[in-house]
């Protein structure tokens, strides 16, 4: 009886040990899995493609990243994500990438990206950025900062609210963000809360911040601009 207890519990241990070792994507159990975007069958990912069919066009997209993009925006940013939607040899890999263009004082506002964690490199510019910690045991969300120049690196752990803001009024800047996702998502938390669709009771919202109803329909009828493509 002893050992089969123990046996359980050695068994639950290795369980336990194996799935926090487990990354956000799948890990590949072959050379590539290039994603079928045809296939109608629903799967935590996308189906493989057949191997004999794979050619070296789907691991390739002709991004033209070296190209400035558009940061005529309200928030004054451009996040160009190249993720499996646009390279379907990124399927069960677990990497994609994005280059962010910030206006003058524009910026990629609070996000958090469910399935990744976020490495972020300057390429031009100054770049002030931070992520906030979720909640902690005294009632605590800390904030870490910091103000990044050309080649300067800083990482966002998976799931956190994040920013960056460019603090130059008069010059742009550009960064080159790859996360640890095929796939990783977006939820930016303006957009989320104020501009979701049906909106959210003006009730429920003027509760949680703390604010007159009034307030919160003027957010909800705000434009929330969305600076993805």
């Amino acid at each position: 009886m002893a050992s089969s207890t123990t046996f359980l519990v050695l068994t639950a241990l290795l369980a336990l040990l194996a799935g926090q070792v487990i990354a956000s994507d799948p890990s590949p159990l072959q050379d590539f899995c290039v994603a079928d975007k045809d296939s109608h069958v629903n799967i935590n990912g996308f189906v493989c493609k057949d191997p004999k069919e794979v050619k070296a066009d789907d691991f390739f997209h002709a991004a033209n990243l070296d190209m400035p993009r558009d940061t005529t925006s309200k928030i004054g940013s451009n996040v160009t994500l190249i993720n499996v939607m646009r390279i379907p040899g990124l399927n069960t890999l677990g990497i994609s990438l994005a280059r962010i263009d910030y206006a003058p004082l524009g910026e990629n506002p609070p996000h958090t990206h469910p399935r990744a964690t976020e490495i972020l490199t300057v390429l031009e510019g100054t770049l002030y950025v931070g992520f906030v910690t979720s909640n902690q045991a005294n009632r605590e969300n800390k904030l870490f900062t910091k103000m990044l120049n050309k080649g300067d690196v800083f990482v966002f752990p998976e799931g956190l609210i994040h920013f960056q803001f460019n603090p130059s009024p008069h010059k742009p800047a550009v960064a080159i963000a790859a996360l640890s996702s095929q796939n990783p998502g977006v939820i930016t938390i303006a957009n989320a809360v104020f501009g979701s669709k049906p909106p959210i009771s003006d009730d429920v919202l003027a509760k949680a911040f703390q604010v007159e109803k009034k307030t919160v329909d003027w957010l909800q009828a705000q434009f929330w601009a969305d600076n993805h493509n």
